[in-house]
């Protein structure tokens, strides 16, 4: 019987954990889902903001900026600093800004004609597969 339960709370972690991991990635991909809040992210990696001068910068109204600025906030991407009667928007945590200016280096990276490693690979639209066509 106690190996039972154990295998049951062993299963109820690995759910919460699956559920947990499947939150924030609902979360960074509506972060990123917007072109507007892609862009004050980009603008973020970069260095700490304020939305009076990421809406110059970016060409934006500074509603429209605190709007992005504050669903950033809600998804846990960005975190904010009360500087006397400004606000300062940085992202949340350096390994976030860190894996964040990796996956934008790695999109950059990946050429759709480069050969694929695995020379069986079946994915739509892989070169290897278009090669073997």
């Amino acid at each position: 019987m106690t190996l039972l339960i154990s295998q049951s709370t062993l299963y109820s972690h690995c759910v919460l954990t699956i559920a947990s991991r499947l939150d924030v990635m609902n979360r960074l991909g509506r972060a990123m889902a917007d072109p507007t809040r892609s862009r004050i992210l980009l603008s973020l990696l970069h260095g700490p903001g304020y939305p009076a001068q990421l809406s110059r910068d970016l060409g934006l109204t500074r509603t429209n900026v605190s709007n992005h600025l504050a669903c950033l906030r809600d998804c846990g991407i960005v975190v904010t600093e009360p500087e006397g009667r400004q606000t300062r928007y940085e992202i949340a945590d350096a390994h976030l800004a860190q894996a964040l200016n990796a996956l934008v280096e790695t999109t950059l990276a990946i050429d759709e004609y480069a050969s694929c490693i695995d020379p069986q690979c079946s994915l739509p639209g892989c070169a290897q597969a278009r090669s073997r066509s």
